[in-house]
């Protein structure tokens, strides 16, 4: 197959919560997502001290680190945990003061999202049996729901508007809510699973285009059963549901940025803005333009 998925570039934020931000209870100091192709090297080096390491030596960290793996393998290991491999849909919980080194294997490469943070509110947690240093490995599967939190909160730190802390931290509160519920029920139905990576593959390229019968076949599904299953999962054919997530990207960045709407158009790979046009209003009832003076009104009277 010629279309390659699941492939953003890396990109990553490092924070400096202040007084205000640590008084919440939790705050975050880095989010990000990597993109390891095959036969690179690993780890990335533009991080700074405290963040990069050698995996031969491993690392300790002074924060807790979420780390989920959504494609490829790699090797894991720590304190309380013998080298083990770990692939997609791997949780790796990182806490404070515990040595630990992984890395993603040359042959295949992975792309994994991360988020660091500290405060009481963890401390608590962990305290509390909730989490555990002994457990620092969760297969919790691929669920596109996890991922799109981790995209969520990078686009909330890149963004670094007043109270982003605030709304990292309640991110942050509800993965672990998320995880836990995940790792304690059945995860095991495998065309649930692959229904899972289409919407994280679809999610981490709305920019692009994706043909559902590709998909299916890189998932090794026939296009018959996984088109079936996927609307019976989400109510919508892979086709219309790819449609959706590209509008509600254009909603998004209508809002929160300053892009005009042929350039939002053009972004999201729309023939043109006529037809970016069209579709907007048949799904949202207005054209995009009117979409974004309506916002900006709300927030004007929100403020």
């Amino acid at each position: 197959m010629s279309s390659e998925y699941n492939d953003l570039e890396t990109r990553f934020k490092y924070l400096i919560p202040n007084d205000k931000d640590r008084k919440f209870g939790l705050w975050v100091n880095t989010v990000g997502f990597e993109c390891i192709p095959p036969n690179s090297p690993y780890p990335l080096e533009d991080h700074p001290s405290g963040y990069f390491f050698n995996t031969q030596k491993g690392r300790i960290l002074h924060e807790y680190q979420l780390l989920y793996i959504t494609k490829g393998k790699g090797v894991f290991s720590s304190e309380n945990m013998l080298e083990k491999q770990v692939g997609k849909g791997s949780l790796i919980i990182l806490f404070p003061g515990l040595w630990h080194t992984f890395y993603s294997l040359k042959e295949t490469g992975w792309n994994d999202y991360y988020i660091g943070f500290e405060g009481t509110v963890i401390d608590n947690l962990v305290k509390e049996g909730f989490l555990s240093n002994e457990k620092n490995l969760l297969e919790v599967g691929l669920n596109e729901e996890l991922a799109s939190l981790f995209a969520r909160a990078l686009e909330i730190a890149e963004a670094d508007r007043m109270a982003s802390q605030q709304q990292l931290s309640g991110i942050v509160l509800y993965m672990i809510g998320m995880i836990l519920s995940i790792s304690k029920n059945d995860n095991a139905n495998s065309i649930n699973n692959k229904i899972e990576k289409a919407k994280i593959i679809m999610n981490e390229n709305v920019f692009k285009e994706i043909d559902p019968e590709e998909l299916a076949a890189k998932l090794c599904v026939s296009y018959s059963n996984f088109r079936k299953t996927f609307k019976e999962y989400t109510g919508f054919a892979p086709a219309k549901y790819f449609r959706l997530l590209k509008l509600h990207k254009a909603k998004q960045l209508l809002i929160e940025s300053s892009y005009s709407v042929k350039e939002i158009s053009f972004m999201l790979g729309y023939e043109s803005t006529e037809h970016f046009n069209s579709l907007f209003k048949k799904y949202f009832e207005l054209t995009p333009l009117e979409y974004r003076h309506s916002a900006a009104i709300q927030k004007f009277k929100s403020a």
